[in-house]
């Protein structure tokens, strides 16, 4: 399956949680300080993402819970955050020009994510 998870290194002994599609990494984490919590990472997002509700806050729309956000870019472009339901936002995904390429991302994210593969790369 080309979309995969993978936990890698980051700086000063911490790790990094990502999902992408081959070589394209789509959505990152902040950095851990262990392994495990990169990996309680992408075991909440296999679970909680599927059934997330997508809020555009760029239109003004606001929610609670396990949800993606679209949210705009200081040039004018789109990214999108997964947040858990405290409001810590737990991914984020690089700058989109359109819309539906936002899109694309969080529809990748819940269709394909629960059955990923998870790559140790640490």
């Amino acid at each position: 399956m080309p979309h995969k998870f993978k936990i890698s290194a980051a700086k000063n002994g911490e790790f990094i949680a990502k999902f992408g599609y081959n070589a394209e990494t789509m959505v990152w984490s902040e950095n851990y300080k262990s392994k495990a919590s990169a990996q309680n990472c992408i075991d909440s997002l296999k679970k909680n993402a599927p059934g997330a509700a997508v809020f555009d806050l760029t239109k003004g729309e606001e929610g609670k819970g396990y949800r993606f956000e679209i949210v705009a870019s200081k040039d004018g472009q789109t990214f999108v955050r997964f947040v858990a339901a405290n409001g810590e936002p737990m991914v984020r995904s690089e700058t989109y020009k359109s819309k539906s390429s936002a899109r694309n991302c969080i529809t990748s994210l819940k269709e394909r994510g629960p059955k990923a593969d998870t790559v140790d790369e640490a």
